[in-house]
């Protein structure tokens, strides 16, 4: 029936009084950016399409069925207008009303205490209500228009206009399609969404994935699939490659992906790329998330810093969840306990992909640790709750691996002999300069492998590990170290002459002395073969690698660990030493050489903190030696 004639001219309607608040609260404070308004639209263009596919699988009499399901946005720059098209489920005039102009008819008040909440950042479940995604039009547009028509065949055509002030009109339409189109007037503010490129970017942006095709000005925009939603066996490597072009801003091939859908303890469907590259090591600086949260193909946050923790930042990709709780801008996530569970499940799937891969594919892993190792470290230093997951993939250079290969704890544990108990480290610079120092000496003799560490950050790494398959991750430099014997250490040669145990006593406790606070103790070293002495750390909780990296944050200040000096019986320094000592030579001279012993200690160590004092002591002692004249100067 047409009811045209007897509704003649256009029936003026008032908004609810809470509608006005409602306005006035989306326009000004719920919506974090403007542009925010070109994906509620095209949400509720989505929801209707979706909704009239329903019905033409169960309802066979439905208005103009052959309508393509897409969205049409036609842009007229001259007229500064936006037009969103969609052959959706339409509206009957009550259902306009309904839903354009009277909010939330049950429970008006509670429902605008509840968006007052959600403007100002609170924790409420209000997505889904038509309206408020629809009043995000009046942010941009001085007129909003609708023209729609339900589904059913019979249903009157509608036309709603508002400015958004208290009133809008509606009026019957004839020749109307099924659907909804809706037309924005610019505000002078807001000429800039007037640009077919500006929309363009905005829908890649937050509706690329709408599960529906959107044109603007006839070209179609959205064109990369939201693969994430497909079963993996059916994507090619080429798809899942420009996936992560499209979603990561990439020009590189991916290392490698997991895609993954879960149902407990949280629904989600998951994509996450780790990229061949890591510009952080390049010094381009800290890089920002890389993976991107959706909410039923819709994006809610992009480069989320909620879902993955800091020092996963490179991982790229979507997470798509559609038990995510949002508040009514779709741009703030509720309920924490909800989302740390989401982070729990990605994050331990991921670190387990990990392990599978260093397990199934050593090849890829291992560049895949050359290139991000730094962020699992940080992770290991950061993140209590992961540190027993990431251990497990640490990797490291050892005394018994060659050059640039490297082991994992668990391989070291594996090949341990009978009777060690412990897992043994050192930190220096290099290869050769580590293999050449003191330290390694007990070790090479004894045939006990030691793990390298070549950077600043990793003793911080094992000391935050502790403890690995229930053995303790120790320092090699670590004083009082009870090394076990091997085959080998029987066939060593005993050295021709060694300090008896009294003089190594004296000669500790005197050395002890001359240097004084510098060293917590001196005492005999049963680990040094070569070398006449070395320092140890007596702080297990600060080695010598962590006191360098301390230094090198304080300029200039002296060692900061609790440092004992080991000195090695059977070296001719020492002996020679200790003779002259009871011979009763030149105090002087002895003291001058007891601190040069400790100084260059020190070097090995890394530890010394003004070589100018150990060049001039240096040629106190060629002096000597020479029997040159000592010159004088105001500083003796």
């Amino acid at each position: 029936m047409n009811t045209q004639a007897n509704q003649p001219t256009p029936q003026k309607h008032s908004f609810q009084a809470e509608v006005k608040q409602v306005l006035d609260i989306v326009i000004h404070s719920l919506y974090t950016h403007k542009e925010i308004f070109v994906r509620e639209l095209i949400s509720n263009a989505a929801d209707a399409l979706e909704k009239i596919r329903h019905e033409k699988l169960v309802n066979k009499s439905i208005a103009d069925p052959g309508l393509a399901l897409e969205i049409d946005i036609d842009i007229d720059e001259d007229a500064k207008t936006i037009t969103i098209t969609d052959a959706g489920i339409g509206m009957t005039e009550e259902e306009v009303k309904e839903n354009l102009g009277a909010i939330a008819h049950s429970g008006t008040k509670k429902y605008l205490e509840a968006l007052k909440e959600a403007s100002s950042g609170g924790a409420v479940e209000l997505i889904g209500q038509f309206g408020v995604g629809f009043y995000s039009s009046f942010m941009v547009a001085k007129t909003v228009t609708v023209e729609t028509r339900s589904f059913h065949p019979d249903a009157q055509g509608i036309l709603w206009t508002s400015e958004g002030e208290g009133e809008y009109t509606l009026e019957h339409k004839d020749d109307l399609k099924r659907g909804s189109k809706i037309t924005l007037s610019l505000r002078d503010d807001a000429h800039e969404y007037a640009s077919a490129d500006t929309i363009k970017k905005t829908v890649q942006k937050y509706s690329n994935f709408v599960p529906f095709p959107i044109k603007i000005n006839g070209e179609a925009v959205n064109t990369i699939q939201a693969i994430w939603t497909r079963n993996k066996n059916e994507i090619t490597d080429e798809e899942y490659t420009e996936f992560y072009k499209f979603i990561g801003n990439a020009h590189d091939e991916p290392a490698f992906h997991l895609h993954f859908s879960v149902d407990v303890p949280i629904m989600l469907n998951a994509l996450l790329f780790a990229p061949k590259t890591n510009i952080e090591q390049f010094g381009f600086g800290k890089m920002d998330p890389g993976v991107n949260l959706y909410c039923r193909k819709v994006l809610i946050q992009q480069h989320s810093d909620v879902i993955l923790p800091e020092w996963l930042r490179f991982v790229k990709g979507v997470i798509d969840s559609e038990d995510l709780p949002l508040n009514i801008s779709r741009e703030t996530l509720q309920d924490n306990a909800l989302i740390r569970k989401l982070r729990k499940v990605v994050t331990s799937r991921f670190l387990k992909f990990l392990g599978e891969t260093y397990k199934t594919d050593r090849k890829s892993y291992n560049e895949f640790w050359k290139t991000h190792g730094m962020f699992l470290k940080q992770g290991v230093i950061d993140d209590f709750d992961y540190r027993s997951d990431i251990a497990p993939l640490l990797m490291f250079e050892s005394s018994l691996t060659e050059s640039g290969e490297q082991i994992s704890l668990q391989e070291y544990v594996d090949r341990m002999p009978t009777g060690q108990d412990r897992i043994f480290y050192i930190s220096g610079p290099s290869r050769d300069t580590i293999q050449s120092g003191p330290y390694m000496e007990a070790f090479l003799k004894k045939n006990i492998e030691v793990l390298y560490l070549y950077e600043p950050i990793d003793d911080f790494v094992l000391n935050a590990v502790r403890e690995f398959d229930k053995k303790q991750l120790v320092s090699a430099d670590q004083g009082d170290l009870d090394l076990p014997d091997s085959p080998e250490t029987d066939e060593t040669p005993k050295p021709e002459e060694t300090l008896s145990k009294d003089d190594s006593d004296i000669l500790c406790g005197w050395m002890k002395g001359i240097l004084g606070e510098k060293v917590t103790a001196v005492r005999k070293s049963s680990r040094l073969v070569g070398s006449p002495a070395m320092i140890v750390c007596s702080d297990s909780q600060m080695n010598a690698s962590m006191q360098r990296v301390m230094q090198s944050i304080n300029k200039g200040m002296p060692s900061m660990g609790a440092n004992s000096l080991e000195i090695n019986p059977t070296h001719p320094i020492l002996l020679q030493v200790s003779k002259l000592k009871h011979e009763g030579a030149d105090e002087d001279f002895l003291k001058s050489a007891v601190e040069h012993i400790y100084e260059n200690a020190m070097v090995d160590a890394g530890l010394i903190a003004d070589p100018r004092i150990m060049v001039k002591r240096n040629y106190d002692i060629l002096a000597k030696a020479l029997g040159a004249k000592k010159e004088t100067s105001s500083d003796d």
